[in-house]
């Protein structure tokens, strides 16, 4: 099985500069790169990643894009002089030529066609390439907003035809339109290109009306088109997270790549001076976790946009280290998406219910950006938007004293979210220790805690347990997870308990004795907690087959009337419409999941919801096992150490009865748990 990560990085892709004044394209430099690579330096990341050695672009490669006519154009360049090569330039949008582009354009191509090799190899299970110039932009006859040859578009092309895949999805997440990979594509349905941008009802370059949600593809490729158009600036973390639960990750899931390419431009991060956005870089890590969990993990990162050095630099290595498997920083910011995006994320669900069977069931429809132009409904966001902590900075071009100021407050902010990977990822307190070998090598298997400690330390917080035996024996496993978990010395783990209840109500107790604020606490199966919830200390939400009753259902208890199909995997819906969202609007310091008999979700379904929800609480997660099942135990192991995502099964669509389940939930907990807003209504409902 792959593992490690590739980075592929020369220095020989600094080696163009602008050469004349040209205030449009001055921002894209050589230090870009730089920047970007000696801050992986200094997070120590660089050693631990496998280097792969960069090489030219064949002509075949990168005419699999682009036209012999105008590769001739742009290998002219290499002999022109300044005079002759502003001339070129001036053919083009926003583009400037040196005599060294030629070149770097060319490695830029074979550096991110060497990490399609390698991940598709097997040689690593995913990676970045850093490159310059850039590619989204470029089309098949015409260089464009600094991008030379279109890397990812050639990749893509690359590996359907060496790998024969048939489904490749890339994401776009640069502030910027990757037009070009729209129009190579736009006919294609093999490869599913999702881009978010800066649009403002298209007042922004590149001022294209085919950037509008409403450009789904065309012929046999409608529907693997999707475009999130920004129709304002300042859009921060919790917009970009609502645009993947509710639009990107329920279509990539159905669509099941066998590849994803990311064009990684970090110009939509704060500070920067075309985007103007919020997103801080954890944003990032939090992005590509989500996306590892697709195509076995294949992913392959590739360098677009980004051009302040600091916002920059910080965001590709909160890319390396996600991609590296480290546990994720907390989100930082109120989770709380705007009206805006809100607006844009409901448009791009209604232009696609067509296409998808994950939105068969949506009433969305098309608001023609008609709401986010009212004056009414613009004073209601600014009220909800002040209190944002990233609000108070200043929406417009940066200054260099801004630039100051925003370099000032990533280093602050990096140093709060930053913190040491405990030594060992995952760790396993299992009964059957004969079972201990069928557990993934890199699990450490943890002995149970020994009785007299133990009894020190439930007496402190609960006399009574002291005397029950057979109480006393549920929480060996489960403490010495936890303790482990609690002191940082593992990051996650398993336990098995013999009664699940027992143990976790006292493991709750533990976690606030410890000092942790939120635990949020996820219930499959029977498994009865009296629990008080009032305080908001615990999140407690049960995953089960019989009905609750409407009095159940609060803001820290959540029912989930769940049944899932035998013969399909349909817990697809309820991860990503609902419980990711209100997981992520509690931002947990630890999470507890619960397995215990009858339960309503098989092993796929618990995977699943394991994989997505490490990217939350730093990855501190506790999963108690009631009733033994191997491969159930097998099967949660992996997919906490991190090995690349289990196949979770072909995608299902939900039935009637679990749609509406979400539904009602939404309807009921949105004005509580603000990312579960997916349309207007819900906005203007909830506020």
């Amino acid at each position: 099985m792959a593992s490690g990560t590739a980075l592929i990085y020369d220095d020989e892709m600094t080696s163009y500069k602008l050469l004349w004044d040209n205030p449009e394209c001055d921002i894209e430099v050589p230090e870009r790169l730089l920047s970007s690579y000696e801050q992986l330096k200094r997070y120590h990341l660089l050693e631990r990643c496998v280097h792969v050695p960069v090489r030219e672009g064949t002509e075949e490669e990168i005419m699999l894009v682009h036209s012999s006519e105008y590769l001739e154009v742009v290998k002219s360049t290499q002999t022109m002089n300044e005079e002759e090569l502003r001339r070129v330039s001036g053919n083009y949008d926003a583009v400037y030529f040196h005599p060294n582009t030629y070149r770097c354009a060319k490695l830029a191509v074979g550096a991110t066609l060497q990490l399609v090799d390698s991940v598709m190899s097997g040689k690593v299970c995913n990676g970045m390439a850093l490159v310059r110039p850039p590619g989204h932009h470029s089309q098949r006859n015409a260089a464009n907003g600094f991008c030379v040859f279109n890397n990812v578009a050639i990749a893509a092309q690359y590996a359907k035809r060496r790998y024969g895949l048939q489904r490749i999805l890339i994401v776009d997440w640069d502030v910027h339109h990757g037009q070009g990979i729209q129009y190579v594509f736009e006919e294609d349905p093999s490869v599913l290109y999702y881009s978010w941008h800066r649009y403002e009802h298209q007042q922004f370059w590149p001022l294209l009306r085919e950037s509008d949600y409403d450009a789904v593809g065309q012929g046999k490729g409608k529907g693997f088109n999707l475009n999130v158009p920004w129709n304002k600036v300042g859009m921060g973390n919790s917009d970009y997270l609502a645009a993947f639960f509710h639009v990107l990750l329920p279509v990539a899931f159905e669509f099941v790549p066998e590849l994803i390419l990311v064009s990684s431009g970090y110009d939509s991060g704060i500070g920067d001076p075309e985007g103007q956005m919020n997103a801080t870089p954890e944003c990032f890590a939090h992005l590509t976790h989500f996306l590892m969990q697709l195509a076995n993990g294949r992913l392959c990162a590739v360098l677009e946009g980004g051009y302040h050095l600091k916002s920059l630099s910080e965001s590709v290595c909160m890319t390396v280290k996600t991609l590296l498997r480290d546990p994720l920083p907390q989100i930082s910011g109120e989770m709380a998406p705007c009206l805006s995006a809100v607006e844009s994320i409901q448009n791009v669900r209604a232009a696609h219910k067509p296409y998808w069977k994950c939105l068969m069931y949506e009433e969305a429809t098309p608001l023609h950006n008609l709401v986010t132009k009212s004056k009414q409904m613009m004073e209601a966001e600014l009220i909800q938007t002040s209190t944002h902590p990233t609000a108070k900075q200043a929406v417009g071009k940066t200054n260099s004293d801004e630039a100051i100021k925003i370099d000032r407050f990533l280093e602050s902010h990096m140093k709060k979210i930053l913190f040491p990977v405990p030594p060992v990822k995952t760790a396993a307190a299992i009964v059957s220790k004969a079972d201990a070998h069928l557990l993934p090598i890199s699990v450490q298997v943890e002995m149970e805690m020994n009785a007299q400690e133990l009894k020190t330390l439930v007496s402190a917080l609960d006399a009574e347990l002291v005397k029950e035996e057979r109480a006393l024996l549920s929480l060996q496993n489960v403490v010495a997870i936890l303790d482990k978990i609690l002191k940082k010395k593992v990051c996650n783990g398993i336990a098995e308990s013999s009664l699940a209840s027992v143990s976790t109500t006292f493991a709750l107790k533990h976690c606030f004795d410890f000092g942790l604020q939120r635990v949020l606490c996820i219930v499959v199966g029977d498994v009865d907690l009296e629990l008080d919830l009032d305080d908001g200390k615990i999140l407690l939400m049960n995953i089960c087959q019989k009905q609750q009753t409407e009095k159940t259902n609060s803001k820290y208890h959540i029912s989930l009337n769940w049944r899932e199909d035998a013969e399909r995997n349909n817990f697809f819906c309820a991860v990503l419409g609902f419980i990711l969202p209100v997981a992520y609007s509690y931002q947990p310091d630890l999470m507890i999941i619960v397995i215990g008999p009858n339960r309503s979700l098989g092993i796929n379904g618990i995977s699943l919801l394991t994989c997505l929800l490490q990217g939350l609480a730093e990855s501190r997660i506790l999963v108690v096992i009631q009733d033994t099942e191997i491969k159930l135990v097998q099967s949660v192991a992996k997919t906490l150490s991190g090995v690349p995502a289990p196949d979770f099964g072909a995608y299902a669509p939900a039935s009637q009865e679990n749609v509406l389940e979400i539904k009602r939930l939404r309807n009921q907990l949105q004005q509580e748990w603000k990312m579960l807003r997916c349309s207007v209504r819900d906005w203007i409902s909830g506020s």
